[in-house]
């Protein structure tokens, strides 16, 4: 069954947001801000999407009375983050799974778009589950007894180019299987579910090339069928997967009596009438009480791939996904609901960091492969100190420290200083994407100056461009960058009192699939390096 494409019609992606730059006299961001961006309303109800962050190909479970949730992390580490929640609507980040991709030599330096693709995560036989897909290498397995970690290291399952989003499940008889989508970039093919039969530990397959059991080569307008989450009920075997493209695609659930098929299809989330383009990929998941609820992303291109909530209910063996289009039998999603349960705390991801504790904030991760030698919170207690790395383009650098977009509009606040000792050492503030652009410090003769460095190209190169902002008298400088519809402007002052803009606005742009990041770096030679003192994020 198929639904028409009035049910995904096209919308702009951002809603016009107005927020004032501040060139006047002002005081410092506190040091605890009000959150950029908070799900829960407070009165019962939340607000999609419930992270709005790059928490791309989410996937979520219960076990007992608390919700988990993993999500796409592609080069950046450490990878496959770790979140849970006691309501689906306020989330904590607790860790991550994956300290280092591996092979680590291939990821000892930026590798924009691969990595780790849409993992499944699960409970079985009394531990949690992690599969994932390397689409160069294939899909890996890690497991642990305590969701937090510590997770085993990866194990490869199965070798080979264009294996991703694999879903594994294990059947009332013992048996196991894994189910999983193709990369056209890597495999000369996609729009196809192949099933694997797969030894229930999850060490090894068990045939040596499965079987397609569900091809969108043989559906009416279906391209890019993937990610697919595989579940049982009542007798049927249910494939949830979207096709269509992140942008304008749709949700799909394929039912069988059978595993290997055949099975049938319906389309039962699109976009319709609502303002939420794209709506799929993502996880069925059963509350307490037990009403069901769906999540999915949304992909906002500069802000990357946000993460929604939709409740679901069944009609006549279909999951139905948020609120239903005419009696379609398809849903559209939401943009406010009650929520799942209507008290519990109010929660969010981490964002600022005052750098006063002994580690770093959970939300920062490095380009690639981090070292421990790139930062010190000892050398200078209450401040970090990112040591100077060798490099000139900053997409090219794994010591670049970043983390997600939080939020819609935003501001960042933080006070870099920088030790140099050679011409052209430099450090900074940055929003890093296909494009960045940075505002920071750099050393010129005997003193400092301020800049502003541009790289605009395409998805693969670009070449960096300085403008000198402004001499500076000193080696400290206090940096602010906001953002809103997509657009930052940034601004530093020498007195933490009257910001000064600095260049031109600033139109972000997406990473290889992947929002753009904001940050901080440090680059130049051995001896130089940058005290921070803060990293503020405020509404």
């Amino acid at each position: 069954m198929t639904t028409p494409h009035f049910l995904h019609r096209a919308v702009p992606l951002f809603l016009p947001l107005i927020l004032p730059l501040a060139l006047g006299a002002c005081q410092s961001t506190p040091s605890a801000p009000q959150q950029p961006w908070t799900a829960d309303l407070g009165n019962g109800q939340y607000q999609n999407p419930i992270l709005h962050a790059d928490y791309s190909d989410p996937d979520a479970i219960r076990v007992g009375e608390t919700y988990y949730m993993t999500a796409s992390s592609f080069s950046n580490t450490p990878g496959l983050p770790l979140l849970q929640s006691k309501d689906m609507v306020n989330w904590e980040l607790v860790g991550h799974a994956l300290p280092k991709l591996v092979p680590e030599n291939v990821f000892a330096t930026p590798q924009p778009g691969k990595g780790v693709w849409a993992p499944c995560l699960r409970f079985h036989d009394g531990q949690f589950w992690i599969f994932y897909p390397d689409p160069d290498f294939g899909i890996y397995v890690m497991t642990a007894t305590d969701f937090k970690g510590p997770w085993s290291a990866p194990h490869l399952l199965a070798g080979g180019k264009g294996l991703i989003d694999p879903t594994p499940l294990w059947d009332d008889d013992g048996k196991a299987y894994l189910l999983h989508g193709w990369a056209k970039s890597r495999a000369g093919f996609n729009n196809v579910l192949t099933l694997r039969s797969m030894a229930p530990d999850g060490r090894s397959l068990l045939d040596t090339s499965g079987q397609i059991v569900i091809d969108g080569n043989k559906l009416p307008n279906y391209k890019t069928l993937e990610g697919p989450k595989f579940y049982k009920k009542d007798g049927y075997y249910y494939v949830f997967a979207p096709a269509g493209g992140v942008e304008e695609g749709w949700q799909s659930v394929f039912r069988s009596r059978s595993i290997s098929g055949p099975y049938e299809d319906k389309i039962v989330m699109a976009q319709g009438k609502s303002s939420i383009n794209g709506p799929h990929q993502g996880a069925w998941v059963t509350a307490q009480d037990g009403s069901d609820w769906f999540f999915h992303f949304q992909d906002k291109r500069a802000y990357g791939r946000v993460v929604h909530l939709q409740p679901m209910r069944w009609k006549d063996g279909w999951p139905l996904i948020g609120e239903e289009v005419d009696a379609s039998g398809v849903g559209q999603p939401f943009v406010r609901h009650a929520k799942p349960h209507a008290s519990g705390p109010v929660r969010v991801p981490p964002t600022g960091d005052e750098f006063s504790s002994a580690a770093l904030g959970l939300q920062w991760q490095w380009s690639a492969n981090g070292k421990p030698e790139w930062t010190s919170l000892a050398a200078r207690p209450g401040q970090l100190r990112l040591q100077a790395q060798p490099g000139t383009n900053l997409r090219e650098m794994a010591s670049v420290l970043t983390q997600k977009l939080p939020a819609p509009a935003f501001t960042v606040d933080t006070r870099i200083e920088l030790s140099a000792t050679q011409e052209g050492d430099r450090a900074g503030m940055v929003l890093l994407g296909m494009k960045y652009a940075w505002l920071g410090l750099r050393r010129a003769g005997a003193g400092s100056q301020l800049v502003l460095g541009l790289c605009e190209g395409n998805e693969n190169a670009c070449t960096e461009k300085d403008q000198l902002v402004a001499p500076v008298d000193g080696n400290a400088v206090y940096l602010r960058m906001t953002m809103a519809d997509g657009v930052a402007r940034f601004s530093y002052s020498l007195d933490n009192s009257r910001f000064v803009e600095a260049g031109q606005p600033f139109n972000a742009s997406m990473g290889r699939w992947v929002g753009a990041q904001m940050g901080l770096f440090s680059a130049g030679g051995a001896q130089a390096h940058a005290d921070v003192d803060y990293f503020r994020v405020s509404r």
